[in-house]
């Protein structure tokens, strides 16, 4: 087993009106020797916008900005802006997120030079019904049912002139080129998925998306596998660039008397072709036990989305009981050795 040190609660709702109602699920990156912190904060109502704070170490604030940094400015986030991830590729920060009308949930982008200005670029998933999705699919047998069960909510709750996508969230890019090509994880449940094949973000055409669902199967990641994770998994963090493989921190999800419990697992992939999974651990990286992962908006959640390596540590910062961030430590050549003793053969 991981020796994981959790260090407790980095961030608390405060009684600002737009984080009022709760803080979770940030983006984390290092850059000109801070470390910048974007969240999820909530209003009443779960009205979402992406607030900002900077850290001088993994667990010390030194500042935090009293008003969003990013709130809705169009139709397909209306009603927010949901559990950022970040990454920087040549230059250029990304900024993933989910965006909420309040009937759709689905990848989107934002992009900056500076962490200070940023530009959105809308949704960047594809925008596909369940119909349609069944359609360029076409499953055959287990895979279908299983896609169809998690999904089939969508369709039984379309209502007449209203437009209903297939959920597509926890957009997450490999902070690096791939082969010369763009490429990112995102989550149809139950599954992982990835794009593996981008020039660029244009190419991401109604074509593309037809052509990708015509191959869906092969650009699945990850699928359950083991007891904690039996419901669904969902992406996690970026992925981290090891020696081994990408190194990919995710949430796992299974269903009990209680509710669901996500918990933090751990995932090697390869670093050529992402789409291959090399080494996954067993059991869960942690998992909710102490009181403010226990107790909160939603119970039993350990949902980790940003990352950084300091030294020989990999600090996670993740979302405990959808009401407030923590943070957790592990030895990351221990983490690693550990995924090497389960490889994928």
């Amino acid at each position: 087993m991981v020796n994981v040190e959790k260090l407790g609660v980095l961030l608390e709702k405060t009684s600002l009106r737009f984080e009022c109602e709760g803080v979770l699920n940030p983006a984390v990156i290092r850059h000109n020797g801070r470390i910048h912190l974007f969240y999820r904060a909530v209003t009443t109502d779960n009205y979402s916008t992406i607030g900002y704070c900077r850290l001088s170490s993994p667990t010390v604030i030194e500042y935090r900005k009293e008003e969003p940094l990013l709130i809705p400015q169009a139709e397909y986030e209306f009603q927010g802006l949901e559990d950022p991830r970040i990454v920087q590729i040549e230059g250029l920060f990304y900024l993933s997120y989910t965006a909420f009308n309040g009937i759709n949930a689905l990848g989107a982008l934002a992009v900056s030079t500076d962490l200070i200005h940023w530009e959105k670029k809308g949704i960047i998933v594809p925008q596909i019904t369940y119909e349609e999705f069944k359609h360029f699919t076409n499953f055959k047998g287990s895979m279908s049912e299983k896609y169809i069960r998690f999904n089939e909510f969508q369709r039984i709750h379309t209502i007449p002139r209203r437009i209903d996508f297939l959920w597509d969230k926890n957009l997450v890019f490999f902070p690096r080129k791939i082969n010369g090509k763009i490429c990112f994880l995102h989550r149809i449940k139950p599954d992982i998925q990835v794009v593996v094949e981008v020039n660029e973000l244009s190419d991401l055409s109604v074509e593309f998306w037809q052509d990708y669902f015509f191959h869906f199967d092969e650009y699945v990641v990850l699928s359950p596998k083991f007891d904690h994770e039996v419901s669904y998994v969902g992406c996690g963090s970026p992925p981290i660039e090891t020696e081994f493989g990408w190194l990919l921190i995710y949430h796992g999800v299974h269903d009990t008397v209680g509710g669901y419990v996500y918990t933090a697992c751990a995932s090697l992939l390869d670093l050529d072709k992402p789409q291959l999974e090399k080494a996954r651990l067993p059991y869960p990286l942690f998992y909710p036990e102490k009181e403010w992962e226990i107790k909160g908006e939603v119970n039993n959640v350990c949902f980790p989305t940003g990352c950084i390596v300091e030294g020989e540590l990999l600090y996670i910062y993740y979302g405990a009981a959808d009401e407030r961030i923590a943070v957790a430590s592990v030895n990351l050549d221990e983490l690693l050795k550990e995924l090497l003793a389960n490889e994928i053969s």
